[in-house]
């Protein structure tokens, strides 16, 4: 039983030795922490940031998003929430004539494929990518917004087609193309 205790207590004494001396390794190795007010670090282009939508070519105040809702419906957080524009409804003197004209059906005008809101939250994404992945028409990509804080959660609670103006409005005021 005794000689137990003693084994035991090599065992305890080796692993205290062991512990030091990975211990001392590491404290005159080089560290790998970036002082950020001082340095900044190198590799920020791989950085996904929140999604952002991407504008069409020729019009860099609407974005290429056709409103399909694959993205919504795609999402495991539940982060993206699209409303479609509605139709624009039939004015009264247009459905008169045509009634009056014996046509039974009155042709409606078609929906425009926009979005109406494209409401997304920061706070519940977890930065998957597979909204990305599944739009058909490459309108969602990752931001390379490093610096996005806060201490409110409200904050993080954006509208996208607001940020797109904005995105679009300062591109314009700086005179650099958005793509």
């Amino acid at each position: 039983m005794e000689a137990a205790h003693k084994l035991q207590g090599l065992r305890d004494l080796w692993s205290l030795i062991r512990g030091l001396q990975i211990t001392g390794d590491a404290l005159f190795r080089r560290t790998v922490t970036v002082h950020y007010p001082r340095r900044e670090v190198g590799n920020l282009a791989s950085f996904r940031g929140p999604i952002k939508l991407v504008p069409r070519p020729k019009e860099p105040l609407k974005p290429k998003c056709i409103a399909c809702l694959l993205c919504m419906q795609t999402c495991p957080s539940g982060c993206i929430t699209v409303v479609r524009r509605k139709a624009p409804k039939l004015a009264a003197e247009q459905a008169q004539p045509a009634a009056a004209a014996g046509d039974e059906k009155v042709k409606k005008p078609a929906a425009p494929k926009e979005p109406e809101r494209f409401l997304y939250d920061y706070s519940l994404c977890s930065l998957c990518g597979l909204c990305a992945e599944v739009c058909p028409v490459q309108s969602i990509c990752f931001s390379s917004d490093v610096y996005m804080v806060s201490q409110r959660r409200e904050e993080f609670r954006m509208d996208l087609l607001a940020k797109l103006q904005e995105q679009a409005g300062a591109a314009k005021g700086s005179g650099e193309k958005t793509v």
